[in-house]
């Protein structure tokens, strides 16, 4: 038996359930896997046979992307095993000044959203700005391209900057 506990931001452990519990079934019948939430507490115990261990993980990144602010529909795109999931902590980045973790937040959404938005369009993932958190869902190269687009951000680089970057090939084709 495998089994996990995670904190889920209260507010977050309804978007888990789902109208009906429809999510938190859907993640079970997808990876076979059992789900019991406590929402007084905002914990997730997550259960699977040892057997299971690969739709076990699909679980945890699934639940986790929906805790950091993903909707339900795009952290199942974890279940696709080229999706990955990245979460980059502010805290751990920046320290625990509030101001600091807010005014960074703010540079790497951009006004209207749109230093996020090129990050998500050049890379092809999904990013969301949660709590004290950046978190990332795409594919392993996609997923490297958008988090050092970030940290550019978060070490104060210009929006222009992150952009050169993210328009720049990143790497060359061999020629055989």
């Amino acid at each position: 038996m495998i089994e996990e506990y995670l904190k889920v931001p209260k507010d977050r452990i309804a978007v888990i359930i789902g109208l009906h519990g429809e999510t938190k079934k859907g993640i079970e019948r997808a990876t076979k896997t059992r789900i019991e939430v406590d929402s007084e507490s905002g914990d997730v115990d997550l259960k699977s046979d040892a057997g299971n261990a690969l739709n076990f993980y699909i679980a945890l990144n699934i639940i986790k992307a929906i805790a950091r602010g993903f909707s339900p529909e795009h952290a199942f795109l974890l279940k696709d095993q080229d999706n990955y999931l990245e979460i980059i902590d502010l805290v751990e980045l920046l320290g625990k000044s509030e101001k600091l973790i807010k005014q960074k937040k703010g540079r790497v959404i951009g006004r209207e959203g749109k230093a996020r938005e090129e990050i998500e369009k050049s890379t092809g993932t999904l990013i969301s700005v949660y709590g004290k958190t950046v978190s990332i869902i795409g594919g392993f190269e996609g997923i490297e391209k958008a988090r050092q687009a970030i940290e550019l951000l978060l070490e104060g680089a210009a929006h222009d900057t992150a952009k050169k970057f993210l328009r720049k090939e990143s790497f060359k084709k061999f020629e055989l």
